[in-house]
């Protein structure tokens, strides 16, 4: 039988040994399928250390209702914090995700690992792989009609347009770079 595609999202398999298991891909995709599991992530990662489970449980109500927290009801607030206390938080502990005992939930190391899967592409924006293509592309044109003698080169020197080219890939990974980091699930106000 075929060896299971896996993360690197690793945790502890239980024996004591020190040794880790591997969450597959479907598993961390389950996981984070689920939008209480994001809003709590996203809220812990917005803030610095442990989270009480109440606090947390206004948030991700005030989320779920689009409201403030102030108006959040007590059964809205209620059935969110039954939610995460018996289903979802159990869950993201048993992935090594979060630490949850006594009502305090605390972000792990390997909630770092999950980035990747929870890094948001705005709908407005063409994916960064066609972007670079088409550069490419003009990159491309512009070399072959510099060989083909097409391109002046008598008023410019020939080495200013790899230049420019040059300055274009560097602007644009710069700017892919900042975009990035701006998109990052923690740095939202509200999760997706």
């Amino acid at each position: 039988m075929g060896q299971r595609a896996a993360t690197e999202l690793t945790t502890d398999d239980g024996t004591g040994d020190g040794a880790e298991e591997r969450l597959p891909k479907d598993e961390i995709f389950d996981l984070m399928g689920n939008h209480r599991r994001r809003y709590a992530i996203h809220y812990c990662k917005q803030t610095d250390g442990p989270v009480e489970l109440s606090d947390l449980a206004e948030q991700v109500a005030a989320w779920e209702h689009d409201k403030q927290i102030e108006e959040v009801t007590s059964a809205e607030r209620k059935t969110v914090y039954t939610s995460l206390q018996q289903t979802h938080l159990p869950r993201l502990d048993r992935a090594g995700v979060i630490e949850f005992e006594n009502g305090t939930v605390e972000l792990t190391d390997r909630v770092d690992r999950l980035d990747i899967y929870l890094d948001i592409v705005p709908e407005s924006s063409i994916p960064w792989s066609v972007y670079y293509l088409g550069l490419s592309l003009i990159s491309s044109l512009i070399l072959v009609a510099l060989w083909v003698d097409f391109l002046p080169t008598e008023q410019l020197p020939v080495l200013a347009y790899p230049t420019v080219l040059i300055a274009l890939f560097t602007v644009s990974a710069a700017y892919h770079v900042y975009a990035n980091r701006q998109n990052r699930f923690e740095n939202l106000d509200r999760p997706p």
